[in-house]
């Protein structure tokens, strides 16, 4: 089964769901829980009555509002990480039933359409555990700061209108832009492995997401000023090469960005970089 097939059938399967999703109906969640950074992980279930609509966030402020769980035993609060609620802001990433996917597009209806379905909640297994389901998002921004991911400008005054570009290109670059750095890509990557020592970050992979945004400011017309850098900064260890190609993190990107391509044009680009240096007598 193709992508596109894959794609084609959990939306199918989705509609299907919401269509015999049971009014009144009472879902059961099961969320993995951790008081804190070293602390022991354990399970509990709480059952939450679900309205028509609702979403994993909204579940977790019922189960914050009365904390008790099926076995009748008054517990904390879930914490959990959330901003927009609408999908751009990235911060509600968790996996739910297996996959990882932003919690605030999760609908319920879509996922446990009959009474005392079960969806399991766990925090992501790539980043230190701040508490429950909130981890520690410090590495990924720490890799956009590796490859340069930004736009420089000489001070403050008005440089006036910015470059050109075609709108086949703008096109290309708008679809890179709307990565949300929520960590999704690197949750199913295989290649990316915990690591919570930051002194090994800037030698430990950059992850999907810090490649394709290195390859949307080298596309701007003034971010391009510091491809070079980026492509040093990609050709070393935990760099493009790095990548094993598993292609896992397009299948899962909610923005469906085309990660694989940005891995692939930033590869060559690293290539053809590096053979620039060499004739021009530069390691």
């Amino acid at each position: 089964m193709s992508d596109a097939e894959a794609h084609a059938f959990d939306a199918d399967m989705r509609r299907a769901n919401r269509k015999k999703a049971v009014e009144g109906r009472s879902v059961i969640f099961k969320i993995k829980r951790c008081d804190g950074p070293g602390k022991p992980n354990r399970w509990e279930s709480f059952k939450v009555p679900v309205e028509q609509g609702a979403n994993v966030i909204s579940s977790l402020k019922l189960i914050a509002a009365n904390p008790i769980t099926t076995e009748g035993t008054k517990t904390t609060p879930v914490v959990w990480d959330s901003g927009c609620l609408e999908e751009v802001c990235g911060a509600c990433t968790m996996v739910i039933n297996g996959r990882v996917r932003q919690s605030c597009s999760c609908l319920i209806d879509e996922y446990a359409p009959l009474e005392g379905d079960v969806i399991t909640l766990e925090p992501m297994s790539k980043f230190p555990v701040i508490r429950d389901l909130w981890v520690d998002r410090d590495r990924l921004f720490n890799a956009l700061t590796r490859v340069k991911a930004w736009v420089p400008i000489d001070g403050t005054y008005n440089m006036g209108a910015g470059p050109k570009e075609s709108p086949d290109h703008q096109q290309m670059r708008y679809a890179l832009s709307e990565c949300m750095s929520c960590g999704c890509c690197l949750e199913a990557c295989p290649q990316y492995n915990k690591e919570e020592d930051p002194e090994k970050w800037d030698t430990s992979f950059v992850g999907a997401h810090a490649i394709s945004q290195a390859r949307l400011f080298n596309e701007h017309g003034t971010g391009k000023r510091l491809k070079g850098e980026r492509y040093d900064a990609l050709s070393g260890p935990g760099g493009v090469n790095d990548c094993g190609n598993a292609q896992n993190c397009v299948k899962v990107c909610p923005k469906g960005i085309p990660l694989t391509e940005s891995i692939g044009a930033v590869g060559r680009g690293t290539t053809v970089h590096a053979i620039k240096r060499f004739f021009e007598g530069k390691k």
